[in-house]
Parts: C-alpha cells; sequence; structure tokens
C-alpha cells in the first residue's frame, strides 16, 4: 500500500462516514472531495474538476429540464390521472395499477418527479376506495424505482455505468471494444424486476404493508371537522376580541410585530357585521346590520378595528400578556368556529417538503413563509412521527410535512411551486392546472428525445440537449423555470464523487480491490460474483445515494470484469439496478422520504417489506443477466 493509496482511502472513509451521518450536506462533501484530492496531489485540477464537463452529467442536467417541463406543464398529472381512473376501489388493481403507472412513468422522467405528481392522486384515491394510504403508498415508491431500472435515461447509475463503458472503450484498440449500452437495453431485465416486484406486493407485500388507523390525518383530511380535530386546533387557538381602547385599534399587524413582541401568531381576524341606515323619517332611523361575519387572513397589511375578533395561536401564558398589554378580552369559542378556519374563501391544506425545497434547513422566520406565500403555519409534524415542531426557530427538514392556512387562492398558487412544495392533503378538492398545448408540445419533444436515443443519431448529451432546448424555445418552460427544474444538489454530487473514481483508478486502488474480490469469488462461478456485487451495492445504497454507490462500484466491476476476462456489460449492469433497489430504509431514496409521512410509516415498516423485496429482487437480477448478457 502506498501513502497515495492511503490518502485516497481516507477522503473516501471520510466522505462515506458524513454521507451516512448527514452532518454536512452530500453536495458540500462533494466539493470537500474535490478539494482534498486536489490538496493531497491525487490530481489536477482538470482531472479534479472533470466531472462537471462529464457527458454523463450534462445528460443527467438537460433530462432534469425535460422532466421540469413533463411536470410543468401537466403532462405528467394528465397521463396519471388517466392512469389511475381505471384503478377503480378494489386494493389488488390499485396496487397493480398504481406500481405499473408509476414505473412506466419512472422509465422516462425522474422517480422523485413521478412520485411528488403521483402522491396527492394516490391519497385522495385512497380515500374514495376507504383503503388506507399505508396500502398504496409504499407500492407507490417501490414501483418508481423499479421503472428507473427500465430505460438508459430511467435513473442516473443506468447513465453513469453507460458512460464507464465508453470510457473504457476510449484506452482499447478499435478491434476490442465492448458493447455499449443502447436506450433500451436496460428494458428486460427492468421488465423482469418490474413483473416480480409487482408480483411480489399484490401478493405477500400487500399483506405485511402496515394497515393503520382510518383516523390518520391525510386520509381523514376529507372534511374540515376531522381536519381541525386531528391537529387539535381548537385546542391550539384563542379568541381575542377587541376592546376600543385597545392599541391594537386602526393599526396593522405589520405595525404592531405581536409575534417578535409576544410570540403570538394571529391566525384570522372575524370581523363583525356593520350595521348601515338606510332610511330615516324624522327622529327614526331604519337600521339595517348584515348577519354574515367576515374572516379576514391575517397578513402584515390586515387593518385591526374595534370590536374584530383575532384568533390567535401560542402558549397560554403568551396570550393571555398579549390580551392584557394590548386590552384585548377573551371570548369563548363561536359555535360555527370551524368555519371561521375554513370556508368559500379560506381554507386548510397539508404541504410536504420535496428534497430540493430552498425551504430545507431554513425557519419559517427565514424562509418568509408567511411574506411569500401569504399563507400562515399553523403546525409542522416531522416525517419520522417525531412531536410536531413547535418552535419557529426550528429549521425544516425534508418531508416535514407543514398544515398552513389562507385564500383558498393562494394554497392552489403552491401547486406551482413544484420544486419546494407538494400539497398532499386540504379540506376540499384542489384543481391541477394542466395546460394542454405546452402538454402536447412537450410530450412530442419528450418523444423526439426517446426516438434520438434510440436509433443512435446522435450521442445521449446531445439528444437531451436538443429536449431540453425544446421545451425551453417552445415556452413549455422559461430558463429560470428551466434553472429550477435541476436538482443541482444530485448534479454536484455526482460531478464530486467522479473524480473520486478517477484517483482510486489513478492511484490503482480499484485493480487492487478487483483483484482481492476476484480471488475471493473468481473460482465460486460467476452467480455468486454477480450476487456479491449485488449484495454490496444494495447494501450501500441503503445509507448512500444510489449515484455515489455508482460511482463508486461500477470501476470495480468493470475491473473485475478485466481481470476475469468476461463481459463487463452484465456486471456494471448489476450495479446499476442493485443501485436502485433502495427498499429497506425510508431515507435510502427521496421517493421514500416522500411517502413515508404521507403513509404515517414507521422505520420497521420498510425493513419489513423492503428487504424480501431486495432478496427477490437480487434473484430475479443474477439469473437474468447472464441471460441478456452472456458473461
Amino acid at each position: 500500500m502506498t501513502a497515495d493509496m492511503w490518502y485516497a482511502i481516507a477522503i473516501l472513509a471520510v466522505a462515506i462516514f458524513l454521507f451516512i451521518t448527514e452532518w454536512v450536506r452530500v453536495d458540500i462533501v462533494a466539493l470537500g472531495v474535490i478539494l482534498s484530492l486536489v490538496l493531497t496531489d491525487l490530481l489536477t485540477v482538470n482531472e479534479a474538476f472533470a466531472g462537471f464537463s462529464n457527458s454523463a452529467v450534462l445528460t443527467i442536467v438537460f433530462l432534469f429540464i425535460v422532466g421540469g417541463a413533463v411536470l410543468q406543464t401537466g403532462l405528467a398529472s394528465l397521463i396519471g390521472q388517466r392512469i389511475l381512473s381505471i384503478a377503480g376501489t378494489d386494493e389488488t388493481r390499485l396496487l397493480l395499477i398504481i406500481m405499473l403507472a408509476v414505473a412506466l412513468l419512472s422509465g422516462f422522467m425522474s422517480s422523485t418527479g413521478t412520485v411528488a405528481v403521483l402522491l396527492p392522486a394516490i391519497v385522495a384515491v385512497s380515500r374514495t376506495a376507504k383503503i388506507s394510504p399505508s396500502k398504496l403508498l409504499i407500492p407507490l415508491s417501490f414501483g418508481s424505482l423499479l421503472g428507473g431500472a427500465t430505460t438508459l435515461i430511467g435513473t442516473p447509475p443506468n447513465i453513469i455505468v453507460a458512460d464507464i463503458i465508453q470510457e473504457a472503450n476510449a484506452l482499447r484498440p478499435p478491434d476490442a471494444q465492448y458493447e455499449t449500452f443502447a436506450f433500451f437495453d436496460f428494458t428486460p431485465i427492468g421488465i423482469l424486476l418490474t413483473l416480480a416486484g409487482v408480483g411480489f406486493m399484490v401478493t405477500v407485500g400487500k399483506r405485511i404493508l402496515p394497515e393503520y388507523s382510518s383516523e390518520e390525518k391525510l386520509e381523514t383530511s376529507e372534511t374540515p371537522q376531522v381536519l381541525v380535530d386531528h391537529y387539535n386546533l381548537t385546542d391550539k387557538l384563542a379568541y381575542l376580541r377587541v376592546e376600543r381602547n385597545s392599541e391594537l385599534n386602526d393599526k396593522t399587524l405589520g405595525e404592531m410585530k405581536l409575534r417578535r413582541e409576544f410570540d403570538v401568531n394571529v391566525v384570522e381576524v372575524i370581523r363583525q357585521p356593520e350595521a348601515r341606515t338606510v332610511a330615516a323619517f324624522g327622529n327614526q332611523k331604519l337600521v339595517i346590520q348584515s348577519e354574515d361575519m367576515s374572516y379576514l387572513v391575517a397578513s402584515a397589511s390586515t387593518r385591526i378595528k374595534a370590536e374584530d375578533i383575532l384568533i390567535v395561536q401560542g402558549e397560554a401564558a403568551a396570550v393571555r400578556r398579549l390580551a392584557y398589554t394590548m386590552k384585548l378580552s377573551f371570548e369563548p369559542e363561536p359555535a360555527n368556529g370551524n368555519e371561521a378556519l375554513i370556508n368559500r374563501q379560506i381554507g386548510l391544506a397539508e404541504v410536504l417538503l420535496t428534497p430540493r425545497s430552498s425551504l430545507i434547513g431554513k425557519t419559517l422566520e427565514e424562509a418568509r413563509f408567511g411574506a411569500r406565500h401569504n399563507l400562515t403555519v399553523l403546525n409542522v409534524n416531522h416525517p419520522d412521527g417525531q412531536p410536531a415542531i413547535e418552535d419557529p426557530k426550528a429549521p425544516l427538514s425534508f418531508g416535514d410535512t407543514l398544515l398552513v392556512q389562507g385564500l383558498w387562492q393562494d394554497i392552489r398558487a403552491l401547486k406551482k411551486v413544484r420544486k419546494d412544495f407538494i400539497v398532499i392533503g386540504q379540506s376540499k378538492p384542489i384543481g391541477e392546472t394542466v395546460e394542454p398545448v405546452k402538454a402536447g408540445i412537450t410530450l412530442a419533444v419528450l418523444l423526439g428525445m426517446v426516438a434520438m436515443m434510440i436509433s443512435g443519431i446522435v450521442p445521449l448529451a446531445i439528444a437531451s440537449l436538443l429536449a431540453a432546448l425544446g421545451v425551453v424555445v417552445t415556452g413549455c418552460l422559461t430558463m429560470d423555470e428551466a434553472y429550477d427544474a435541476i436538482d443541482w444538489k444530485s448534479v454536484v454530487l455526482i460531478a464530486g464523487m467522479l473524480p473520486m473514481a478517477t484517483a482510486l483508478e489513478k492511484v490503482e486502488l480499484v485493480n487492487e480491490i478487483a483483484t482481492i474480490a476476484t480471488d475471493v469469488l473468481g473460482g465460486s462461478g460467476d452467480l455468486v460474483i454477480l450476487a456479491g456485487l449485488f449484495i454490496l451495492t444494495a447494501v450501500l445504497t441503503q445509507v448512500l445515494s444510489n449515484t455515489a454507490t455508482t460511482v463508486l462500484l461500477a470501476p470495480i466491476a468493470l475491473a473485475m470484469a478485466q481481470q476475469l476476462d468476461a463481459n463487463p456489460q452484465g456486471f456494471v449492469m448489476v450495479i446499476a439496478i442493485a443501485a436502485s433497489m433502495a427498499f429497506a430504509s425510508p431515507v435510502a431514496s427521496p421517493t421514500n422520504t416522500l411517502v413515508l409521512s404521507a403513509g404515517q410509516y414507521k422505520f420497521a415498516d420498510f425493513i419489513k417489506v423492503g428487504i424480501p423485496m431486495m432478496i427477490l429482487m437480487m434473484i430475479v437480477t443474477v439469473l437474468a443477466v447472464p441471460i441478456v448478457f452472456p458473461l
């Protein structure tokens, strides 16, 4: 072992440790890897930054843009709803249709985007069919992971291993080139895996999937009363009447800064009906008083009047201090208290933070959520079932669920901010915006891109670039929306870890590890070797991202194939497939985390269903790969 080898091992070990602990963001870790490789002289500057110009990385960037157009124009939602409309209410049929539908979509767009689009629809279907969402949402996530394995562009690991084969060919003579991966080379095995996974889920899986009570929040958010009861809003709210001598009289909420001064949040303002004189007969006046009260969303510009009733949220002591200081009197909860919270103008909704949400790591105050979206956050729940976040200064995390209140039009507007939010539950239906013309153009561009990739008339990166330009030039996405559609964290992660793989090869660690693995497994037969690669990859992908796992292990698989004088396609394909089998942990894949809160799952639920699923996928992969790609 040379000093350079030890440096490389140390950098890799620290990176893996930070990936697992998540003490530091993964993209920052990847940039730290680049810096470390340069400072230790393992790589030159050009070699260290080569990942950012790698064709596989650029292809993934362009595919994010195309996928963003599929989401933004409503094409994905339209396709998903059409497919789900035939599912009916039978649980087995629902499982079958959901998994096949999400697998189909995930073959051509990101798995996370597909789940984000279908999640609200699945929750709505579960309510209609009177089936617990926990019976449907793990199959939704698993189906998306299986679907990603069916095409070359279905998931980043597929693109990465295809690029590794091409890079290996650049070092080989023309008469000894390896076969490269075409668009549908992954499809035969991907279809087998999907069918096996669906078969497992509709037979064994549905029996071991948890069935949490129908009292759970998402399923019961169908009616205002249940939503209010679930979050115990009536226990957390107080009603304060503004006296005529109150300092709040004729002041705006922004001027008074009640949250900052008293740590109390004004949720809503109930304004009493105003009396007006319609006629006068001498000293007699005919006075008409409206019977309807007005419900005003609390915002910085809301001006308070005497006799207004403020619905406030905060600790009892803080509310009492506010009432005493500002001369407010306590009022009992009105008989129509729910109407104050939910009516024709004002509603409640549950909003899930996506993996790329700009709110992650920020507090609600830092994100200026109320000012940006004109909505009030009444509650924040962690996805792991921990108690609600009561501290407004607590940073938000991926998978947190926000209970928001405000005008329906502002709640609907959240659905357009797909990068940040998924509206997963609401007290009345919220329609999905579909732009038919733009959706049609996006579909045509998507089909054209696939046709170019299948025919091979242009390289993969060029086909995806043409498609990305196509959706922008035709107005399906603005350039700003295209940039927003890119998951920059994933891009930096891949671009940062590719030089790590280069360094491992440069210091000959890849060959060293491959030699050891070959010596241990080489005499046991092809099936044992493939099974060993699958197990190692599948275990690592539960704690690392699938892209980082693929970047690290695919070169080792390639080196093993070369030492065994075998076809490397089968070896690296096992790595790509196993890297996508992130079934046994809710944090192994963003799709699992997305459904974690919505299905009220526990960590053990993924282990109980995911490990048998992984074993089945290993058996299918190990048996099928040598047939499709003879070793």
